[in-house]
């Protein structure tokens, strides 16, 4: 400092020191109302609506005749009553007949498809075997059929039928007798071994059998005032796209019947099994989904700011600090951070939080197993995923499930198909044969290692037997020659071999002619 600046300095004297303005306080934090409209995103889901489960549903247009009614269309007795009865829990759960059109949608999934499908698949994989009992050679007729059940195709359209069921709770198998259309086709046939179905089915008279989907067919003639009747809720006839058909000619196949009052809900119907799996299906689809979603963002990161005059007045600037954290959030990307440098402008700090993915695989595959458990089918069938673990096996499980098969098939398809072959019976040999019947083969199969190993065991038992005096070899070679998966099926009973040589079988000595004509004589 120079001599002049010093001594201006010494004769102005001290001078004060300059005034500090206060610190304003800090404003309260607020949210202002644009940043709580930007927040509401995604909008409330609305109600679902509440279905009436005894709600009777229309047909297509075109399957009842023009200016006819159906018996349905006005409240039938006890309809109305049960409407009124119905509670809200009804509503869900899939409770109510949710309508061809939208079994027909959900037919297209895969969860829904894969269990009618295997049902089927399985119900007809092995098919039958056309028996016939008493000592009568019959086996020209038994041909006769098997070549008939061939070229109707009647195993595919039994296994079509089964899936149809298994998606719309209905399916229809038509007998075509030469007639598409007229009023012949209201008249009954019988149930295929009557007197009447001799009188209507003669020689040569059946051209095959189709199926129909059950939205194209809808009941024309039921009892609804006596339950003593054979016909109650049980339709006589049905409308085929406005042509009237006979439930003799259009068999009807339900596998599970609902009760009487919900029979006219469900156009006669029976319970789908995609209606039934439809709640574990929708739990499956919700789990898979949102397991997806958190797979994609298990990672939560963020950053801490003061925001109390961030949201005072409009969110945009904070809107636009979240966009650009999120376009440079990556592994390759770079986050810049506020570190603040006045009483305004506070640090911003970065925070992660992470959700433990360990357990999610359990909880999905749970979800998918309750599907399974619905349709009575193993994990291993439905998914093809094997068990896991010490000692783990399916075959108990897969034996159960074909235990469920084969009574499927009792139920469901043995007495419509013996209606199938007593018609076909009736058009080839213009009679039904009381002692030919069928029966339904095995599910269960042995590999080639227990197949031998049985055929052991049973050589064992049946060495035991002669040597004991109870059985001769002889009944052993005839249950040899007819059991069709021995080695030996066909072999020729009467064509004894000759014991070989031995200790205890000497070769007989050798004799010449004339030696042979004297012993002879």
């Amino acid at each position: 400092m120079s001599f002049r600046l010093r001594l201006a300095a010494w004769i102005a004297g001290p001078q004060p020191a300059p005034e500090v303005a206060p610190e304003q306080p800090r404003k309260p934090f607020t949210v202002s109302p644009e940043a709580v409209a930007r927040s509401r995103i995604p909008p409330a889901q609305p109600e679902a609506e509440k279905l009436n489960p005894f709600k009777i549903l229309p047909p297509p247009a075109g399957v009842l005749p023009d200016k006819s009614m159906a018996m349905d269309e006005s409240a039938l007795p006890g309809q109305s009553w049960a409407i009124q009865q119905a509670a809200a829990g009804l509503y869900n759960e899939g409770m109510a007949w949710l309508g061809f059109p939208h079994l027909s949608e959900l037919a297209q999934r895969p969860e829904y498809r894969r269990i009618s499908e295997i049902i089927a698949t399985e119900a007809t994989r092995q098919w039958i075997r056309v028996t016939a009992a008493g000592e009568d050679d019959k086996a020209k007729k038994i041909q006769a059929i098997g070549d008939k059940l061939k070229e109707f195709g009647v195993k595919e359209l039994f296994q079509r039928i089964t899936e149809q069921d298994g998606f719309f709770g209905r399916a229809h198998l038509f007998a075509d007798l030469g007639q598409t259309e007229g009023h012949e086709l209201a008249t009954p046939i019988g149930n295929g071994a009557d007197k009447v179905t001799k009188a209507k089915v003669g020689k040569g008279a059946l051209k095959g059998f189709r199926t129909v989907e059950a939205v194209w067919c809808y009941p024309a003639e039921y009892e609804t005032s006596n339950p003593l009747k054979p016909n109650w809720y049980k339709p006589s006839a049905w409308y085929v796209q406005g042509q009237k058909v006979h439930a003799t000619r259009l068999l009807t196949f339900i596998a599970r019947e609902v009760p009487d009052l919900l029979k006219p809900a469900y156009s006669f119907g029976g319970l789908s099994m995609s209606q039934m799996a439809k709640p574990y299906v929708d739990n499956w689809l919700r789990t898979r989904q949102s397991v997806a979603d958190l797979i994609s963002s298990f990672s939560v990161s963020g950053i801490k700011i003061d925001l109390a005059n961030v949201l005072q007045v409009d969110a945009d600037g904070l809107f636009r600090r979240v966009e650009l954290f999120n376009n440079l959030r990556d592994n390759r990307g770079t986050m810049v951070l506020n570190k603040g440098s006045g009483p305004n402008d506070p640090a911003e700090e970065f925070f992660n939080v992470s959700t433990p993915l360990g357990t999610l695989d359990h909880l999905q595959a749970q979800s998918q197993e309750h599907i399974c458990s619905v349709a009575g089918i193993p994990l291993v069938k439905f998914t093809g995923i094997t068990p896991s673990g010490l000692n783990a096996s399916s075959e108990g499980e897969i034996r159960v499930y074909y235990d469920g098969i084969e009574a499927l098939q009792e139920k469901f398809l043995r007495p419509h198909l013996t209606t199938v072959i007593n018609l076909i019976q009736m058009s080839e040999f213009g009679d039904v044969d009381p002692d030919i019947g069928f029966v339904f083969e095995p599910l269960w199969s042995l590999d080639d290692k227990a197949k031998a190993e049985k055929r052991k065991a049973e050589a064992d038992t049946d060495a035991v037997y002669i040597d004991s005096g109870v059985l001769d070899p002889l009944e052993v070679r005839k249950r040899l020659a007819s059991d069709d998966e021995s080695p030996y099926a066909g072999l020729d009973v009467d064509d004894v071999p000759l014991p070989a040589p031995g200790e205890d079988n000497p070769p007989a000595p050798e004799t010449n002619e004339e030696e042979t004509e004297e012993a002879e004589a």
